[in-house]
């Protein structure tokens, strides 16, 4: 049975994935599946950087707006539905278009991780969150370094949820994933956006800048006065649990603008560091000029090589 077609768009924060995305989706009747983990929830446009309204009306979106942001939503909740998806958008005879910066997600459809079905068990993650919380995240992923090295491998010290999902999994004697070595799951296009470092964080804290100036602040206080809770997942993201930090008085407005665009910065570099494990990716770096048309026109060439059709 032959691949289903798939093209994909990656790139750390802020590169321009979406307008690429897009544009590709008008040439190619295409519909864009999210990959980026935080556009499943509604309410949450400004610190998410999700599409405006107008740019989802343009062609079909699906993976956004999906979710109230009290709900839990994971990579294998993602992988199950973007299968589900590119399968249906194949049968209309329209081009899937994953777009996104969640490296775990994007990795774990294309390559096929197999997760397990361990249980979540309350009292063990509770005392994994304590313990790091006293002793730190690098000693909770030394923990799972001496549990499960290949889960180590690829989760970052810092990722303290994911870091304690793991070694849940592990000491309950299995894995987090399985994945398949060497081939995709699907026929797939994979481009990639880059820019110069000093260049993307000039644009990271410019984006940043712009959430403040869009009512970010507001976005946040709106989500806790409406009962939200600063501990639910969605929360604990970039943006918001700064912004919600500074409006429960646990640090003052400068420290959490910084905060966000210092932890922004850190999150392009460890995206980047996904990627790396990707090696069928084909990368385009941006230039000052914001070369998109030209490394749109590019990709088309590339997709009616590749899959024939336009």
């Amino acid at each position: 049975m032959p691949k289903e077609k798939l093209a994909v768009i990656l790139g750390p924060t802020a590169t321009g994935k979406s307008y690429c995305g897009i544009e590709l989706a008008k040439r190619f009747r295409g519909e864009i599946i999210s990959g980026d983990s935080m556009l499943v929830y509604r309410k949450m446009d400004i610190g998410t950087a999700k599409p405006a309204q107008e740019e989802l009306e343009t062609v079909p979106h699906h993976l956004v707006n999906i979710l109230s942001p009290d709900a839990a939503f994971s990579v294998a909740d993602f992988q199950q539905q973007a299968a589900g998806l590119i399968h249906e958008i194949t049968e209309r005879g329209n081009l899937p278009i994953l777009v996104g910066g969640t490296g775990l997600y994007i990795k774990a459809l294309l390559e096929d991780y197999r997760f397990s079905s361990v249980e979540g068990n309350a009292g063990l993650r509770s005392e994994l969150e304590a313990f790091a919380e006293i002793n730190g995240a690098e000693a909770l992923h030394a923990r799972l370094q001496e549990a499960d090295p290949a889960a180590a491998a690829r989760l970052h010290p810092n990722d303290i949820r994911r870091v304690v999902r793991a070694l849940e999994t592990a000491l309950s004697g299995e894995t987090v994933s399985r994945e398949k070595q060497g081939e995709l799951v699907y026929d797939a296009a994979v481009f990639g956006l880059s820019m110069d470092r000093d260049f993307l964080y000039e644009r990271i804290n410019q984006r940043v800048d712009r959430m403040l100036a869009d009512g970010l602040e507001e976005e946040v206080r709106g989500l806790l006065n409406a009962g939200v809770s600063p501990a639910c997942l969605s929360m604990k993201s970039l943006g918001y649990r700064q912004m919600a930090d500074y409006l429960t008085g646990q640090c003052d407005f400068d420290t959490a603008v910084d905060s966000i665009k210092k932890g922004t910065r850190h999150f392009a570099k460890r995206q980047l560091t996904w990627y790396k494990k990707m090696p069928y990716v084909h990368w385009y770096t941006l230039q000052r000029d914001l070369n998109y048309e030209k490394i749109v026109t590019d990709m088309t060439d590339t997709l009616v090589k590749k899959f024939k059709r336009l």
